[in-house]
C-alpha cells in the first residue's frame, strides 16, 4: 500500500533541502514519509543530526557523507546519544561513498543501530 504525498509533505521537503543541504535531503524523505522532522545540525560533526518522530516512534538520524571507512567512534557516539534522549538510532550512508568495515557492522547490529543507504 502506497501513502499518498501531500504538497505541504513536499514543500517541507524542498524547503529542508535547500536549508541544510545532503542532511535536509534525507530528512526530506522522512517528512515526505510522513514524520515530523527537527533538525538539530546539519554539521558532520554531530553526533546526531536531526530527529524524525511520527505517532509513538521517535528516531534519531546520523548521515554519514564522507567517501571513507565509517569510524567507530562515529557508531558508539550515536547510540550514547540514542540511550539519553530515548530514540531509535539510525546510520543513513548518503551515496556510494561511505562503507562499512567487519568490525564496525558487527558493533552496529551489537548496540541494535539500524542502517540506511540513501542513493540521490
Amino acid at each position: 500500500m502506497y501513502r499518498v504525498v501531500t504538497a505541504k509533505e513536499m514543500f517541507d521537503a524542498k524547503k529542508l533541502a535547500q536549508k541544510y543541504g545532503v542532511v535536509g535531503k534525507v530528512a526530506g524523505l522522512y517528512r515526505m514519509a510522513g514524520y515530523k522532522v527537527d533538525v538539530l545540525s546539519a554539521d558532520e560533526g554531530a553526533d546526531v543530526n536531526f530527529i524524525a518522530s511520527k505517532r509513538n516512534e521517535k528516531l534519531g538520524v546520523k548521515v554519514f557523507v564522507k567517501n571513507i571507512y565509517v569510524p567507530l567512534d562515529i557508531v558508539e557516539k550515536l547510540k550514547k546519544a540514542a540511550d539519553e534522549k530515548k530514540f531509535k538510532p539510525i546510520l543513513v550512508l548518503y551515496g556510494a561513498g561511505p562503507k562499512l568495515k567487519d568490525d564496525v557492522l558487527n558493533k552496529i547490529k551489537e548496540l541494535n543501530i539500524s542502517i540506511k543507504r540513501v542513493r540521490r
